[in-house]
């Protein structure tokens, strides 16, 4: 079977569900590849002549700013000892390193950690309970979980949108092997931007924790 034939079998409520779904529960506090399916969802749809991008971005926004603000409600009703929990569950995501981490990327921007952690893959699954651990203004939370949802769920279906859309007749004259390509090129380039941001991230840690502590005034 083609391709473009076995994309057409697959039905487009499926795909919308998918990714509000997987982004929702990622935004809730549980690490799943959200940013993957959104990427894999929007190529498929410029492939696919049922899947609409309008929809699928807005079902990726809905999914996103619904899960954040769940986990907010959950990190602000279990505080503390949420976080301690999620460690136990997940130590390779909630570890106290990782913990710390984020609290000190709260502390010095506020909701601009909400905004901006939404487009790095560890802030993304903090931002929703540690907003409410650390009883950030609801107000706040929301303003920045929406712009965050919404320029990046939209932003990134529009740009693969469009990229499939160019490459559409390359796909076609290699079937399966250009679709291959053209997820590993794309999801290539979110591994090396999100490794960027890693990098930045560890660089500013190691530099804080190597300013000295202010000493106390002799009395």
């Amino acid at each position: 079977m083609h391709v473009q034939e076995w994309l057409d079998t697959v039905p487009p409520a499926a795909v919308y569900a998918v990714v509000a779904l997987v982004i929702g529960v990622e935004s809730l506090g549980v690490p799943l590849p959200g940013e993957i399916i959104l990427v894999s969802a929007a190529l498929m749809s410029s492939q696919h002549s049922g899947i609409n991008p309008v929809v699928l971005g807005a079902c990726a926004v809905v999914g996103a700013v619904v899960g954040d603000s769940i986990g907010y409600a959950i990190g602000r009703k279990g505080g503390r000892p949420l976080l301690a929990w999620l460690g136990a569950k997940f130590p390779r995501h909630f570890g106290e390193a990782h913990v710390a981490t984020a609290e000190r990327s709260f502390e010095k921007w506020g909701m601009w950690a909400v905004f901006f952690g939404r487009f790095i893959a560890l802030l993304r699954i903090f931002a929703g309970p540690l907003a409410g651990v650390l009883r950030m203004p609801y107000w706040k939370f929301l303003t920045a979980n929406v712009l965050g949802g919404v320029i990046w769920a939209g932003g990134t279906t529009a740009v693969i949108y469009y990229v499939g859309v160019v490459a559409e007749s390359w796909l076609k004259r290699f079937s399966w092997l250009g679709l291959v390509a053209a997820v590993l090129i794309g999801l290539g380039s979110f591994v090396v931007v999100r490794r960027k941001a890693r990098k930045a991230q560890h660089q500013q840690t190691a530099a804080e924790e190597a300013e000295p502590e202010p000493v106390a005034a002799a009395e």
